[in-house]
């Protein structure tokens, strides 16, 4: 696959605000596995081989087994998820396809119930975030296999 676009080259001012902004809502407050979860469930659906390859690494430096990224895709049958990760991840699915499945009230309660409603903001930013990237990547066919897992 080859790269369609240096984005920092092309776009330097844009793509240096869109890192930094990236970077201050990876410091919002949330939990780290939390995070990482939610970036690879995302990332699944948008089908991005980079931030899979890149946010699985992470999760694994981060202390995720092996067993609960892998159960990620089927994750409302899997046992291994907490109730709150289970609202974070109903949530990233909802808004990630917000054409189609939009953000339901019932939905909505799910996500009050486990999160305040500044960590609610936060998480959602970083849905944004990384459903930026994931486009990103796919529309520039961009991958580094460095920045994962060997």
């Amino acid at each position: 696959m080859t790269p369609r676009a240096d984005l920092a080259a092309v776009a330097p001012d844009l793509f240096k605000t869109w890192y930094t902004f990236s970077m201050q809502v990876e410091k919002c407050g949330l939990e780290k596995s939390l995070l990482e979860l939610v970036k690879i469930r995302a990332s699944q659906i948008n089908g991005c081989a980079n931030c899979l390859n890149m946010h699985t690494a992470d999760a694994r430096r981060a202390g995720e087994t092996e067993q609960r990224i892998h159960l990620l895709a089927a994750w409302q049958e899997a046992p291994c998820y907490t109730e709150r990760e289970r609202a974070a991840l109903v949530w990233v699915e909802h808004l990630t396809e917000v054409a189609i499945r939009r953000a339901p009230d019932a939905v909505y309660a799910i996500l009050d119930d486990q999160f305040s409603k500044e960590e609610q903001v936060n998480l959602t930013m970083l849905i944004n975030v990384i459903n930026g990237w994931n486009r990103l990547a796919v529309g520039f066919n961009l991958y580094a296999p460095e920045l994962g897992w060997q």
